[in-house]
């Protein structure tokens, strides 16, 4: 909750320019009230009304930092016209476009402005876009889909089973992944229940976001691939944004276990499979220990390795369901673990990944770019830059040694 002390003078704006910013940010009236601190829900009701009251100047600064929008906009004489955030990402299970909670409007929005900064940082640079030439089809079959990208991310199983945890496995996953033409970031505040991961479907240099609250680092693995799926059915002509999707609900979930099967291929073939799996296991149960001593050779996550299991017959519907309940109560019982506190430096990096931050300190040495559009491109105070370079640096020996 935000409090603050009232400038008793009001100041006189477009109602339907508040009404636009609020709804837009995704914000129902009685949450803005309650964040101002306001008792009276029809007092901020009124403010987006003709002839009604007008807000404070302090007021209108509480708003811009609750929708995240400059002041100058409030000041506008008419809404700006901007298309549906539906109109950049794909459709997501359980979320209906233009309900999409604040959190999840701002994810978007942020990720997709990174993707236009990027844009014209190497159109200011001289550099060339890199195309994303991957396709996919529903018709084909989703192990041969699975072995076409492997082939492209160019990860081979020796390098798999070699990584040292589920933590380098992301971070080699997603490397591989950037090197495909494909911005990933990670989006922050947004409940995995409503979305682990997403992609926003614009051409050149597509956008995969990963929700950043994941606690298995394994899972952020399988989802960058199961969206990297996704952008290659768009790419295809087979997937539309969110917005303009008319598939039916259960023609949708065709798609996504197409997505599903395709990831757990790419992430462990099915010779490999047959070897570290066996027959016995076929017609056997599987518990949580089984799958999990599974998953660890391969360095993804229990329930990728139960989707692998399930697209190959190792198990049925009905023993995956279960599985994947008991998986996700045991989820929720553990807690956030990763490598330790994250300096802000690695948080950037983490955040925007290893393209998008080497492109804004080319921008920045080549005079392109202030230090102050620098450190608000990359949301990090200028003092951390030195750490940020030499982090950059060292990952790009280690990707070269790697190489």
């Amino acid at each position: 909750m935000i409090s603050h002390s009232e400038n008793p003078l009001p100041v006189p704006l477009n109602p339907s320019v508040l009404s636009w910013a609020r709804k837009e940010s995704g914000y129902p009236l009685d949450s803005v009230a309650r964040k101002l601190n306001i008792k009276k829900v029809e007092r901020v009701a009124s403010w987006e009304q003709p002839g009604g009251e007008a807000p404070t100047m302090r007021q209108v600064q509480l708003l811009a930092r609750i929708y995240h929008r400059p002041l100058s906009l409030f000041f506008q004489p008419k809404p700006p016209k901007l298309a549906p955030l539906a109109a950049e990402y794909r459709r997501l299970p359980g979320v209906v476009s233009g309900e999409e909670s604040p959190e999840l409007r701002l994810a978007v929005r942020q990720m997709s402005n990174r993707r236009d900064r990027t844009m014209n940082l190497l159109e200011e640079l001289g550099e060339a876009v890199p195309a994303f030439k991957l396709r996919a089809h529903l018709n084909e079959e989703p192990a041969a889909v699975a072995a076409r990208l492997r082939d492209a991310l160019n990860i081979s199983i020796e390098t798999q089973t070699a990584w040292r945890d589920e933590w380098q496995a992301w971070r080699g996953w997603r490397e591989s992944v950037e090197k495909l033409g494909v911005l990933v970031f990670q989006f922050l505040k947004v409940n995995l229940g409503e979305v682990r991961g997403i992609s926003l479907l614009k051409f050149p240099m597509p956008v995969v976001g990963i929700n950043s609250k994941e606690k298995v680092a394994g899972s952020k693995s399988y989802t960058v691939i199961h969206e990297l799926i996704h952008l290659m059915l768009a790419a295809g002509h087979e997937e539309e944004p969110a917005i303009k999707e008319k598939r039916t609900e259960k023609q949708w979930e065709g798609v996504e276990h197409f997505a599903e099967n395709t990831a757990s291929h790419v992430l462990v073939p099915e010779s490999v499979l047959q070897t570290a799996a066996g027959p016995k296991h076929r017609n056997a149960p599987w518990s949580l220990d089984d799958v999990k001593k599974l998953a660890r050779q391969f360095r993804i996550s229990p329930l990728a390795m139960a989707t692998r299991l399930r697209a190959s017959g190792y198990m049925t519907w009905p023993a995956y369901q279960t599985w994947k309940e008991n998986w996700n109560a045991y989820v929720k019982t553990l807690k956030p673990k990763g490598g330790g506190i994250a300096t802000p430096a690695e948080k950037a990096i983490n955040r925007t990944g290893k393209p998008f931050v080497q492109l804004v300190l080319e921008a920045l040495d080549s005079n392109r770019l202030t230090s102050v559009d620098a450190a608000r491109y990359l949301d990090l105070k200028f003092q951390h830059f030195d750490e940020l370079r030499q982090n950059i640096r060292f990952s790009m020996i280690r990707s070269e040694a790697h190489d």
